[in-house]
């Protein structure tokens, strides 16, 4: 069933449809997925909407905290929309499947993902999107693929064996292994915080509104930079590094951090 597409938002500069909602937390933008009877599953509207959402950040949003409504934060590809597909109609779900997880990755600003309940397949290759990854403990992983029939197209094929390995991603798909939060966190360092059921949003808002905080071209120059330095040969890595020191630390706000430090008038780095 089509989710029908409303108005913009009286906190959003576009029209979204309904299967997302927004609000604003500060200068934190809490993105919702909203279908929550299919488990927050991947339509192919659902994903255009978010597309929408990642281009059209404005300029006073410094971070943006996505999740999912219910129980689940998204179970994956929504299979009623791939039940007698061409093959060139799954290439164009896979291709905007994988430019909303290139959007998001490589966002104007940063991205947390809080995780809980399914987390599988297509709902894990979006999560492996963001930048940050806050797992409640109800949070359960999976990558069904291979006893579906069918093979990761949102680009997590290239994310997640870089994340967890290429082993893992290989079970997973072959065997259906499911991973709990707690192993997932502990083992696979799938997430980066692991906190109690109902608590991620809260955690996620505030590791948002902390990180806001930062220099945003500090911010900028972080999550544009570090995925493509990993993906480079070391020498091309150590050029791009000594550009991106060029661009964050002749910013006229960088120099005033610098300067506020050397002066104690701002905070030491403190344990915890």
């Amino acid at each position: 069933m089509s989710d029908s597409a409303v108005d913009a938002p009286a906190n959003w500069p576009v029209g979204l449809p309904s299967c997302l909602s927004v609000s604003r937390r500060d200068n934190i933008a809490v993105l919702t997925l909203n279908r929550a009877a299919k488990r927050n599953a991947l339509s192919d509207e659902l994903v255009l909407g978010m597309q929408t959402f990642f281009s059209s950040i404005p300029a006073d949003v410094q971070g943006v905290v996505m999740h999912g409504a219910g129980d689940d934060f998204c179970a994956g590809l929504d299979l009623n929309e791939l039940k007698e597909t061409t093959t060139a109609e799954s290439f164009e779900t896979s291709i905007i499947g994988q430019r909303l997880n290139d959007t998001i990755q490589f966002c104007k600003v940063p991205v947390i993902a809080v995780l809980h309940g399914a987390v599988i397949g297509g709902g894990l290759e979006l999560a492996a999107s963001a930048h940050i990854r806050i797992a409640e403990a109800t949070a359960y992983y999976a990558l069904p693929e291979g006893t579906r029939g069918i093979f990761l197209g949102s680009g997590g094929s290239v994310r997640l064996p870089r994340l967890i390995g290429a082993a893992t991603v290989m079970d997973m798909m072959l065997s259906g292994r499911v991973y709990e939060a707690q192993e997932a966190h502990t083992v696979l360092r799938l997430s980066q915080y692991l906190v109690e059921p109902g608590a991620g949003l809260e955690r996620g808002v505030e590791l948002a509104a902390k990180i806001a905080r930062n220099a945003p071209l500090a911010n900028f120059a972080i999550i544009q930079s570090i995925p493509r330095i990993v993906e480079q040969d070391p020498q091309a890595g150590l050029f791009t590094e000594m550009l991106m020191v060029g661009v964050a630390q002749g910013d006229e706000e960088a120099k005033a951090r610098l300067r506020a430090f050397l002066e104690r008038k701002a905070d030491k780095v403190q344990r915890g």
